[in-house]
């Protein structure tokens, strides 16, 4: 008999959903929805940035990019998610059962410039079953994605994946978060706040001062950064700049739901509405296992790569990076992002590469997230 029988609101994960998925990997997709961005526009970098809380002028001031070594603005890295939805969450399969983004693994060959247009091809390649304490039974959805300027040079590729869980199962019978929900929300005082503005008042941007691989060391810290505290208005954002998964208005709202029956679901006046609402309705996000409305995963990533672009300078470039979601970020949660050098190596063509790990440590101890990047910084050699 099923323990969750007479709770159940939702679908389930059944061996012939997976199965029929399973037979998707490795074909390529030719139907996806568009990206937020085809373009690499003056006015997309900038919003892109600020959704992330960046201010770096190479993103965001013309004239100070144009005096940099690129001569014109450029992207930060994680502008790599608006240019695709599919390596943003934008899963298939499995209908009804809730995704989660969770990580990514990438690499870029070069930098996103002003005036490029982008084509992405993707493919699915891998289902890995896992047994998680936050909702059992999980599968994680890998995407491939390849990214080429208007040239056909490829510029940027990588994996990212996706955790599909049951909401019944999460919210019944999960215990990642057991102890969170029995907290008391936080409320912030002055010093509680204070210590987070002046950390954003010290943040440190390296920008056209360059930093040679000679003057590093393992062992090196890298300069910490906060994010938060959270809050809706953040994620909100966030979405500006990144587009999000669903999020549509009226007439394309409709068009949606009528391509994809089952993403709809109803909201407290009945109106079937998108999953990724349970970035700024508590009632949704508690509904699907978590303690309250949280942040996007493509988000957390870019936080800890803007973490990385602050250390490496202006003639720095990041040519990998690896990052792992640890848990949910809810609405009063803040961070602090940490970093390491822990290796200092070399590429195929023997140029240096500077090993950073980092850590996003939320304000009560926990891991929230973790990151591992490769950076090219330049030799006085």
């Amino acid at each position: 008999m099923d323990p969750l029988e007479d709770a159940r609101r939702y679908a389930v994960i059944t061996d012939d959903a997976l199965n029929s998925l399973r037979r998707l990997i490795g074909v390529p997709i030719t139907e996806t929805v568009e990206p937020w961005c085809y373009e690499v526009t003056r006015d997309n970098i900038r919003h892109y940035a600020h959704g992330i809380g960046d201010d770096n002028p190479l993103w965001c001031d013309p004239a100070y990019a144009a005096r940099s070594a690129h001569q014109g603005l450029v992207a930060p890295p994680s502008f790599i998610f608006p240019l695709n939805r599919v390596l943003s969450g934008y899963v298939g399969g499995l209908p009804g059962i809730h995704a989660m983004w969770a990580g990514a693994n990438l690499t870029w060959h070069d930098w996103f410039r002003r005036g490029d247009g982008v084509q992405v091809t993707a493919h699915l390649k891998d289902l890995v079953e896992h047994n998680t304490r936050f909702a059992g039974r999980a599968i994680q959805q890998i995407y491939h994605a390849e990214f080429r300027n208007h040239e056909g040079t490829l510029i940027a590729e990588g994996d990212s994946w996706c955790f599909r869980t049951e909401r019944d199962t999460a919210r019944e019978m999960g215990t990642k978060y057991e102890q969170a929900k029995a907290k008391e929300p936080f409320r912030y005082d002055e010093a509680a706040l204070e210590r987070i503005w002046s950390m954003y008042h010290d943040e440190e941007v390296r920008g056209a001062e360059p930093r040679y691989v000679e003057d590093v060391t393992v062992g090196d810290a890298v300069a910490p950064i906060v994010k938060g505290p959270m809050t809706v208005t953040g994620f909100i954002a966030y979405a500006q700049g990144w587009g999000g998964l669903y999020i549509r208005a009226n007439k394309l709202a409709w068009q949606q739901l009528e391509k994809h029956p089952g993403l709809g679901l109803d909201n407290a006046v009945g109106i079937p509405d998108v999953p990724e609402r349970v970035h700024w309705e508590n009632d949704l996000a508690t509904d699907v296992g978590t303690p309250a409305a949280y942040d996007y995963g493509p988000e957390r990533c870019s936080w800890l790569t803007h973490h990385i672009t602050n250390w490496m300078g202006d003639s720095g470039f990041l040519h990998q990076h690896r990052s792992q979601i640890r848990r949910h970020n809810p609405v009063g949660d803040w961070m602090v992002i940490k970093g390491t050098v822990t290796a200092i190596t070399a590429d195929d063509h023997g140029a240096p590469l500077v090993e950073i790990t980092q850590e996003a440590i939320q304000q009560d101890g926990e891991l929230s997230a973790t990151g591992v990047a490769l950076v090219r910084l330049p030799s006085r050699n």
